[in-house]
Order: C-alpha cells, then structure tokens, then sequence
C-alpha cells in the first residue's frame, strides 16, 4: 500500500511505540505463567504479542487445557504490571515518540491512541508522561469483542479521528498489530522495537528503525 497523499490521522499503538513498556509486560506474564505452572515458548509467546491480555489468556487457557478463568489471570498479571510500573523509576518512553507526536500535533494531524493495553494502563501512562492534551481520542482493545490482530480497533480508530482511513496511517511494532492495520486498509508503519526483535513486522508498508524517518516522509 502507499502511503497517502494527504495524512490527517495518526494512529499509535503505545507499548513498544509509545513506551518501553515491553519488558514489564513480558515479565509479569511469565511471572503469571509461572504462578499457575505453564511453561510458554518463545515462539508461542510470539503469537500473542500485541493480542489484548484477555484474548492472550483465552488463547493459553485453550492451549494448556487449563480450567482456570482467563479473567482471574488478567487481573493476576495486571497486578504484577502495576508492580513494575509504579517501582520502575527507569521506565521511559520510546526515544525520539514524544517529538514525534508533537510534530505531528503542531502540524494540526488528528492522533488517536490505539492499544491493546486495558484503558487503566494507557491512563497510567498517558497521565505519567503527560500526553493527553496530544490525543483526540484513547481506544483499548479489551474494551473491544476481538483485539489485534482483529482490525476492529483501527477501523474504530478512523471513524474516532473523523477520516478517511486512505488519510490515516498506523504506527506499530508487533505482527499482530501489522496485520490488524493491513485487514482494516489502513497504510502501516512498522516500527522494529530493539525490545520486540521476535516481529518480523514482514507485511508493514514501510519499515522503520527510528521515528525521525517518518518525518522525512510526512
């Protein structure tokens, strides 16, 4: 897909885009996993990368042949998150994002929040780092019936930004978030997080290492 003549509407995932928060979620999964006693490959924790916790944990319990309730394990590994952030004075966010967002912002782009994070993590962030006054509007994919891969959310994060999905573009680090971009025909940029070597981000419309690229192209 090309990318549009004209961009009016900026799409950001947030874990892994916006913050570094890639890690902590990976800890206090496998901090989960191990509490109830899986063992999770690298390759199948892959496959949920970018999924909303509560799919993830849908998919695992079906996985395992578990008989545990998927919500009980999100709020589980919500907790362990919550640990992390709050006692993580090093937690950041992505470098060279926050010049990003206010340059498209000064150019009057309208940006909308798309992540699979619970909306309590993306408040926890955006009010941490300040960014609200940025953004138009905030969607989480556990608010929504399917998250990434689903395109559902980037279709939702259109009509919220009031255009044309052929005048949005979608920034991203996961595969699934790619293909969710890609089902809702939305141009995708592909970010490869230093965090999220395991996205092979093969179907993003352009492939960036660093945000300062986008703005040479928009």
């Amino acid at each position: 897909m090309k990318l549009p003549k004209e961009v009016k509407c900026v799409i950001f995932d947030m874990d892994g885009v916006i913050i570094d928060s890639e890690e902590i979620h990976k800890k206090a999964y496998y901090e989960t996993f191990g509490s109830i006693g899986v063992t999770v490959s690298d390759d199948l924790y892959k496959t949920i990368t970018g999924s909303s916790t509560i799919n993830a944990f849908q998919k695992l319990v079906t996985y395992f042949n578990l008989t545990l309730n998927p919500e009980d394990l999100v709020l589980a590994k919500r907790k362990r998150y919550v640990n992390f952030f709050e006692n993580d004075p090093t937690l950041h966010l992505v470098k060279g994002v926050e010049e990003l967002i206010k340059y498209f912002y000064n150019k009057g782009f309208t940006l909308i929040l798309a992540s699979s994070s619970a909306m309590v993590n993306i408040d926890r962030v955006f009010n941490r780092f300040k960014l609200n006054t940025y953004f138009t509007a905030k969607i989480s994919g556990a608010d929504l019936k399917a998250s990434k891969p689903h395109p559902e959310i980037f279709e939702k994060a259109a009509i919220l930004g009031s255009t044309p999905k052929e005048n949005c573009i979608v920034i991203e680090d996961s595969d699934n978030g790619v293909k969710a971009a890609n089902d809702a025909g939305i141009f995708v940029f592909g970010y490869r997080n230093p965090m999220a070597e395991d996205q092979t981000l093969e179907n993003a419309d352009f492939v960036i290492e660093e945000f300062n690229e986008i703005k040479e192209l928009i």
